[in-house]
């Protein structure tokens, strides 16, 4: 809904006139006790051994640039099954990703090839893991120029999904799936990758197949690795999920007022995800923890992260019940 309007309705319902201004400092001062939830979901998915972490560029109004946007970036950080965590940047360097993780993060890393996460890893006990869904981008976009070559590499990529998908659906554990990966994905790995080299003296480098088959093995190593991690998607998805709404939501909004209005965002999409993948409903979740943040300690703060807020409030039921 477009800002005029809320604040029309605002004063119909209120007979009241509130400036942008104070609603912009509301909002502030709202997040500001909101961030203490943000920064103990942030320190609960450093803890994790295995992060999903994506981006998504979303302009800005920099003063520097009167008249014009700067480009930012939002990043996420998903655990998958459990949280996420958004922050906001200006910028799309690996510093980021210290930020956002902590310069000492250990751990599995999805990535989609792009130079940040290798020179975040660097000299860290981190390991990086390709992402499928991107290998496969490539090909289905040289479907065009070679349709025969390019459908027998989504083929075999979608082998592999099938098996994915069969062993979600049964709920197979990270043994398991390491083990059924070992005894039929390897194998069209290994078939994958001896098709690349065959086939890419055929292709111009800069042509849509040459681009796809430069990317798979370039990622080689990195795409082969979930082969030997149970725990491992094959592909960063979830975090590609986490952040889907908000590149939709920038076709409405079309950028931020600032940097600060940046981060301001970040903190609230990081409780309304949680919110949304806990099955919580963000406003009446939003009305009680602003009520009660003012007089929350530092240890109670860990209390009213949406999950656990959840669980309180079921156990108050069943108490009551």
């Amino acid at each position: 809904m477009p800002f005029h309007r809320q604040e029309q309705i605002f004063r119909q319902r209120h007979g009241v006139f509130i400036s942008r201004q104070q609603m912009v400092q509301w909002l502030a001062q709202s997040v500001r006790l909101l961030s203490a939830i943000s920064d103990e979901l942030k320190r609960q998915l450093r803890q994790s051994r295995y992060v999903q972490v994506d981006e998504t560029p979303v302009r800005y109004q920099d003063p520097d640039l009167p008249g014009r946007c700067g480009q930012g970036y939002l990043w996420a950080a998903s655990v998958p099954g459990q949280g996420v965590v958004y922050e906001w940047h200006a910028s799309r360097a690996a510093h980021c990703l210290n930020s956002l993780l902590g310069s000492g993060y250990q751990g599995k890393l999805p990535s989609d090839g792009y130079s940040a996460y290798p020179a975040f890893v660097k000299n860290k006990a981190v390991e990086l893991f390709g992402c499928w869904a991107h290998a496969r981008r490539g090909f289905f976009e040289a479907q065009e120029q070679a349709p025969k070559v390019a459908g027998w590499f989504l083929n075999q990529i979608r082998q592999m999904y099938g098996w994915e998908k069969q062993l979600r659906l049964s709920r197979a554990g990270p043994a398991l799936r390491q083990a059924h990966r070992r005894a039929h994905s390897r194998m069209v790995v290994e078939r994958f990758h001896r098709a690349l080299h065959l086939l890419r003296p055929r292709y111009l480098p800069q042509s849509p197949m040459g681009q796809a088959i430069s990317y798979a093995l370039n990622q080689g190593p990195t795409l082969a690795r979930f082969l030997d991690h149970g725990e491992v998607e094959i592909d960063n998805n979830l975090a590609e999920n986490a952040i889907r709404p908000t590149a939709i939501g920038k076709k409405n909004w079309l950028f931020f007022g600032s940097e600060e209005a940046g981060q301001r965002s970040a903190v609230i999409y990081t409780l309304i995800e949680n919110c949304r993948r806990h099955g919580v409903e963000p406003y009446t979740y939003l009305k009680d923890v602003l009520e009660r943040l003012p007089t929350t300690t530092n240890q109670e703060v860990g209390q009213l992260t949406p999950l656990n807020w959840k669980k309180a409030r079921q156990t108050q039921v069943k108490m009551a019940a």
